[in-house]
């Protein structure tokens, strides 16, 4: 369930990291992701509670709470991921990176499609909240505590409450994300 290129790629974002073995043990954000392919196979295939069931001994055990609904793309990663929560209706793109505390949430005002959809080789900062069916473009940089309620065009950097658009080089002065 977890491949050599996905150590590969945890390796990559966490300098920490010193061998598979630590990963295995040690990240919750795997473990999360592991819970996650499991409730999401019975979501599939509309084993609705036990889905759910799977999702909650996943949070019970990680402090990540993923609803077995969401649609997570391939190289996703979680860094430390305490608080964690990603909605029913959230799509993850390929490559994104999660901190802890991050909320893809709804605002409780939608029907249908109610939480975000992040593109490819997004970085969403620790404590970031990002709210509705809104968009976030891919590559584009998400600040810590950031509170984004509108989309995010490709590339863009947002910091601040409510997130506002920040050129890169103001953006990396104002909110490190490494």
């Amino acid at each position: 369930m977890i491949s050599i290129s996905y150590f590969d790629l945890v390796k990559k974002r966490d300098p920490a990291v010193k061998n598979n073995l630590e990963i295995i043990l040690t990240y919750p954000g795997v473990h999360a992701l592991v819970f996650h392919k499991v409730g999401h196979f019975l979501y599939r295939k509309n084993r609705f509670v036990i889905a759910r069931l799977v999702s909650q001994i996943g949070r019970f055990f990680t402090g990540i709470e993923i609803h077995p609904g969401a649609k997570i793309g391939p190289g996703f990663f979680i860094d430390h991921g305490m608080g964690v929560v990603i909605g029913e209706t959230a799509e993850v793109g390929k490559n994104v990176m999660l901190f802890h505390g991050v909320t893809l949430g709804g605002t409780g005002k939608d029907q249908g499609k109610r939480h975000p959809t992040v593109g490819d080789n997004v970085m969403i900062g620790a404590g970031a909240k990002i709210l509705g069916p809104i968009t976030i473009g891919n590559n584009a940089k998400v600040g810590s505590n950031a509170v984004v309620l509108e989309d995010v065009p490709e590339g863009a950097t947002v910091v601040g409450i409510p997130a506002e658009i920040k050129n890169k080089r103001e953006a990396k002065e104002e909110c490190s994300l490494n």
